[in-house]
């Protein structure tokens, strides 16, 4: 019992809905994988949904044999996602696992592979991925070409959107899991949407935000030969619909784009202005306050939005201000030395002249549009590092 007490608790999770025909090689197969980890207390935790072929009885009856086979009942058919929320929270809750394997019933996934998963997170991956599109992994070669192109292209899609290239495959189900990070996960996956084959996806794109170390591990996919696949066209349709959800949540989040629209706003309302304040004044006159209208513009969407999560408080707002108006003085003053020494050491003349339509390129034209970008990235430094500086 005290050699047990030092084994650490790895739980395999297998959701199942109509996969009778699969159950017993399946337990064969992880039952032979367990005798090989001697360093590990391994249990099989099964979460079916009510499978109307019998599939529950089944695993019932191996477990009447095998103490190390667990299984929950769902009431209805609720999804992947939620079979795996509920199985994780009761291997946590109440059979104290550490490890969690997710795997499918299907026999796609070789149990032989958790001996290397686990190998990695004993290495300090807090996750690590069954892959397909690694050396050593592959898709099954019978494949017709278009479930060949939909799997590979669909990874390459996801990768790119995702600006991740490290991680070779987003959608497999073949996982180990430090429980550290599935309690750390599984709040921010609450949600009805994860419910479905989203949950692949999700949980990996959260394990990203919260900085998980990713491992992967190379395994060749099965196809099923007993059985009928649950994929479909949702399968797709929601993955992608996730994936394009939150990229354009993280560019609309991003400070840079809520610099740049603070930036477009604050122009718009100098020339909006400008034309106010030339009817009420000289014009000189109205383009220095102008200029300061928009400055004020800006320093309050800046406070209010681009740096919310380093608002000032009310007592540093003067002082911070007076510090603002300096900064975007000295984003004027950079704009006005590239135009004056471009001017001066290298003159203006036409660079080029578009095919088609007359449109000259002068380098008048150059230096203000390098005036302008030095000018925004002085801003944007002073008021990260300075105005609202991190604490």
């Amino acid at each position: 019992m005290e050699k047990n007490k030092s084994k650490q608790k790895v739980v395999i999770i297998i959701p199942t809905y109509n996969e009778v025909g699969n159950i017993k090689t399946l337990v064969k197969a992880i039952a032979k994988v367990k005798k090989s980890l001697t360093n590990y207390q391994l249990q099989i935790l099964f979460v079916d949904d009510q499978s109307p072929d019998g599939t529950g009885k089944a695993i019932t009856e191996l477990a009447k044999t095998r103490t190390y086979i667990k299984l929950l009942k769902n009431r209805k058919k609720a999804g992947l996602g939620h079979a795996y929320k509920k199985g994780m929270r009761y291997a946590i809750d109440k059979l104290g696992a550490e490890i969690i394997i997710q795997m499918d019933a299907d026999l796609s996934h070789n149990p032989a592979k958790a001996v290397p998963m686990l190998a990695l997170i004993e290495s300090g991956s807090d996750l690590v991925l069954g892959s397909r599109y690694i050396p050593g992994g592959a898709i099954p070669a019978d494949w017709p070409p278009h479930r060949k192109f939909l799997s590979l292209a669909g990874n390459l899609f996801i990768r790119t959107t995702m600006l991740n290239f490290k991680v070779t495959d987003w959608t497999t189900g073949y996982r180990a899991i430090r429980t550290s990070l599935v309690k750390h996960i599984l709040p921010s996956l609450s949600h009805s949407a994860f419910d479905g084959y989203t949950w692949q996806i999700g949980f990996l794109v959260k394990s990203l935000e919260v900085g998980a170390t990713i491992g992967e591990v190379p395994f060749l996919f099965i196809d099923r030969t007993h059985g009928h696949s649950k994929l479909g066209s949702e399968y797709i349709f929601n993955t992608l619909r996730y994936i394009m959800k939150n990229r354009l949540e993280k560019i609309l989040n991003h400070r840079i784009f809520k610099f740049a629209v603070t930036g477009g706003i604050g122009a718009l309302i100098q020339i909006a202005f400008l034309q106010i304040y030339r009817s009420l004044m000289p014009f000189q006159v109205a383009f220095f306050l102008a200029i300061e209208t928009a400055i004020i513009s800006n320093f309050i969407f800046s406070n209010l939005w681009t740096f919310a999560d380093r608002k000032l408080k009310a007592k540093q707002v003067p002082a911070k201000f007076v510090a603002f108006n300096l900064a975007s003085g000295g984003s004027i003053l950079i704009q006005q030395v590239i135009a004056i020494l471009g001017e001066r050491y290298i003159g203006f003349y036409n660079l080029f002249t578009l095919p088609i339509i007359k449109f000259a390129v002068d380098t008048g034209t150059m230096f203000a549009v390098t005036g302008i970008l030095v000018g925004m990235f002085w801003n944007f430094f002073a008021y990260s590092k300075i105005i609202w500086k991190k604490k």
